[in-house]
């Protein structure tokens, strides 16, 4: 496993984007590579500062790919699938949270870095039948934050950006969380006030 992964990290960085991408869809999908995508985008963007936004959308549109994967994978093989493939107490949690937040039980875990689990919540949005665009939504939207900050730490910081996404990434990611939560709040309270001058 450590050759491939040494493999599919050379290939990125040779490929550029496009590398970026494929290594995204594999490590969201049927590959585990922790850290992978994350060590390339700051890598990539500390030595090409101006290509933040590529490769940060390539990494995001990448793992949206992997994730629709996983999706349809749980669609199609339902509850007794994804019971195979991890623990009963792994998926009543996950289940649990489902019910209670919704969508934004997958935003979440797409926000935050490893070893939190995620591809769990991923087959449980097809299991529980969660509608392919909101769900492809909440997956732009928390694997595109990550993405766009670990960037914009890598023009800060440097090399040095994946050493402050492990001591700090969760706080940071809890924070962007807190400030999507707070935005959504915000579009919902603007939506209520122009319904109602409407009538």
């Amino acid at each position: 496993m450590g050759r491939f992964v040494a493999r599919a990290q050379a290939l990125a960085l040779a490929l550029g984007a496009p590398g970026l991408f494929v290594v995204a869809l594999l490590d969201s999908s049927v590959l585990s590579l922790p850290e992978i995508a994350d060590l390339l985008v700051v890598w990539m963007v500390t030595v090409h500062k101006a290509r933040l936004v590529l490769y940060a959308v390539s990494a995001t549109l990448g793992s949206l790919a992997g994730c629709l994967l996983l999706y349809y994978l749980g669609k199609k093989g339902g509850d007794a699938f994804v019971r195979k493939q991890f623990s009963n107490a792994s998926i009543d949690r996950a289940l649990a949270a489902f019910q209670r937040y919704g969508v934004i039980a997958v935003v979440v875990p797409s926000l935050l870095p490893p070893p939190f689990p995620f591809k769990i919540f991923v087959l449980l949005s097809g299991v529980a039948e969660i509608g392919v665009t909101k769900f492809a939504t909440a997956i732009v939207i928390g694997r595109g934050a990550r993405y766009f900050v670990e960037g914009l730490l890598a023009v800060r910081y440097g090399d040095r950006a994946m050493t402050f996404i492990r001591d700090h990434g969760t706080r940071a990611s809890l924070a962007v969380v807190g400030v999507l939560a707070a935005g959504f709040v915000m579009y919902l309270v603007w939506t209520k006030a122009e319904g109602g001058k409407r009538r």
